[in-house]
């Protein structure tokens, strides 16, 4: 008896999977094969040794024989859940791998287009039930193997067996297929509503302060939750197929398990068949009909498929492709040509035509949601336009590799991420040869030094142990773009969180005359914008003007984007 876990094709990542752990699925396969046979060989023993005791022949061998056969099936069993275990956690650590490589080459579009919450699901929960797709598809085989193997054994020991069981088989395959179908569409629907689950707590996680200071804990507790019925919803179904499956199948093995076995009974009135055999024959029936084991792994691989849908679904949003166009020495001249960047069905910035100048420093301000944050991204390729394009010092940024565009490129954040194992790691991140005086030096110009030195390790000092405020990361932040070099620097409202004098002084070092580095800052404060060389005006998605902060100042409109407290 024959069926398929799905009607779908086999996903082409769980085929990857399986190649990436080619010999020990293989090893597997023998092993589940070996142990079948062993399962198969052991009725015809038993009959056999059955038989000689009841003619009072010699039958110690054949006991002996029936002894070794359950040993061996032991050991099968034994090694099969030990490489099972391998293949499972090999095959999951490849797929997390391969994931987490895959949205950190897409970037902030991963985030946007999934949602961090749900990305953590697909990484954790769903890469782990789809690691287990190449040992059950083994397991499925194994199992698979025991019934067809127990119909041949019946039609061995007597054709009419093997033919009444034959008749009653399409129900059961009838019977298993609808259940694949309906299990796969169930822990579908179950797995996505953990993803939304996952991502509400993400972003009550992420906004924790605000959560507790307006006092809405158990508001933001039942949103997290809202959709807890449907997951429930989901589950139920998920068990009820299951449970129906198995009852229905169940109700028909029985079945055809009593016409084998009342069979087998009247050719042993005949002699036909010895008792040794109508033993043999009761046992192959109980394999031959042994949905309930097939059942569960169809359930297994049905919850690894659909795990394994939920991964390719972020594998198969395209990552950014890059060129081996090599960068030639140059000022680090910017140039935005007619680029065009949606978000949805909302264009932000249209028709953008914008050049800044080798080593000077362009401010871009505007009001909140006129698209800086996303000029930034785009300016150093942490974004792609939808249309028009974006060159450093004449190159096309695509054209540039990879490595060498972000070795070109620095850039620092409102609220960086403070990666690595200690201060020196975060602000020394992405350097390919960092050194302690460099280190020390982007600390200083960023006015991080002093309050690292005071830190318990000073640039020893864990991450997570080290206590900095919203301006006190922003110095770090800061003092990783120093370090990083590089012909361009990007500072997407870097200073924001910054007192005025530390701006101040950070503002004269980041924009002193001589720099061999092109800035592009955006800006919220007047202040900043007035140090700059240029200031480009953002408004309604289009660059309304580029000049002088001093001339600009001159336009009430201008004025009102820094609001009341601006200053020229």
């Amino acid at each position: 008896m024959t069926t398929r876990a799905d009607t779908a094709p086999t996903p082409p990542l769980t085929n990857a999977a399986v190649r990436h752990s080619a010999g020990r699925c293989l090893a597997l396969c023998l092993l589940s094969a070996a142990s079948t046979a062993v399962v198969l060989l052991l009725p015809a023993a038993l009959g056999r040794t059955l038989d000689l005791l009841l003619a009072h022949a010699p039958a110690t061998r054949w006991v002996l024989y029936c002894a070794g056969l359950v040993l061996l099936a032991a050991l099968f069993d034994a090694c099969e859940t030990v490489l099972s275990g391998t293949v499972d956690a090999r095959t999951t650590a490849w797929l997390r791998r391969r994931l987490a490589g895959h949205v950190l080459a897409l970037g902030p579009r991963a985030g946007a287009r999934f949602g961090p919450g749900d990305l953590v699901a697909r990484l954790v929960g769903n890469a782990a039930q789809a690691g287990t797709a190449p040992a059950a598809r083994a397991a499925l085989l194994a199992a698979l193997a025991g019934p067809v193997g127990g119909v041949v054994a019946l039609g061995l020991v007597d054709w009419r067996l093997a033919a009444v069981f034959l008749a009653g088989a399409p129900v059961l395959t009838l019977l298993l297929r609808a259940f694949a179908r309906d299990t796969t569409r169930c822990v579908a629907d179950y797995q996505r509503v953990q993803g939304r689950i996952a991502t509400s707590l993400a972003e009550a996680v992420a906004g924790s302060r605000t959560v507790r200071a307006a006092g809405t804990a158990d508001r933001e507790a039942a949103r997290i939750l809202r959709p807890l019925p449907e997951l429930s919803r989901a589950g139920h179904r998920m068990w009820r197929v299951q449970g129906r499956a198995a009852g229905q199948a169940s109700a028909v093995a029985p079945l055809l398990q009593l016409g084998i076995v009342a069979v087998a009974g009247v050719l042993l009135t005949r002699h036909r068949l010895t008792v040794g055999e109508v033993l043999a024959a009761s046992r192959y029936a109980v394999l031959a009909t042994g949905v309930g084991v097939l059942v569960g792994q169809f359930a297994s691989l049905a919850r690894a498929r659909a795990a394994t849908a939920r991964l390719a679904d972020v594998l198969e949003e395209p990552a950014p492709s890059y060129g081996n166009h090599q960068l030639p020495s140059g000022p680090g001249r910017l140039e935005l040509r007619g680029v065009t960047a949606r978000r949805g069905d909302h264009t932000v910035l249209d028709g953008i035509d914008l050049t800044v100048p080798g080593g000077t420093t362009l401010a871009v301000v505007g009001r909140s949601g006129t698209g800086k944050s996303l000029l930034a991204a785009l300016a150093g390729r942490l974004a792609d336009p939808d249309a028009g394009e974006i060159l450093l010092d004449g190159v096309p940024l695509p054209s540039l590799p990879h490595d060498q565009l972000r070795r070109a490129v620095g850039y620092a954040f409102e609220r960086p991420a403070l990666l690595g194992t200690t201060i020196e790691d975060t602000i020394a991140l992405g350097l390919r040869s960092p050194s302690p005086a460099r280190v020390r030096e982007a600390a200083r110009k960023a006015r991080a030094d002093d309050f690292v030195r005071r830190l318990p390790h000073g640039y020893a000092t864990p991450c997570a142990d080290a206590p900095h405020s919203g301006g006190e990361s922003q110095r770090l932040g800061l003092a990783r773009a120093f370090a990083h070099g590089g012909r361009l620097l990007v500072l997407d409202d870097a200073l924001s969180s910054l007192d005025t004098v530390t701006e101040a002084r950070i503002a004269d070092a980041l924009l002193a005359d001589g720099s061999a580095t092109t800035r592009l800052i955006v800006a919220h404060r007047a202040t900043t914008a007035a140090r700059a060389d240029a200031v480009a005006w953002l408004d309604g998605g289009k660059v309304r003007a580029v000049g002088t902060h001093a001339r600009l100042w001159r336009d009430a409109g201008y004025r009102a984007v820094f609001g009341d407290g601006g200053a020229g």
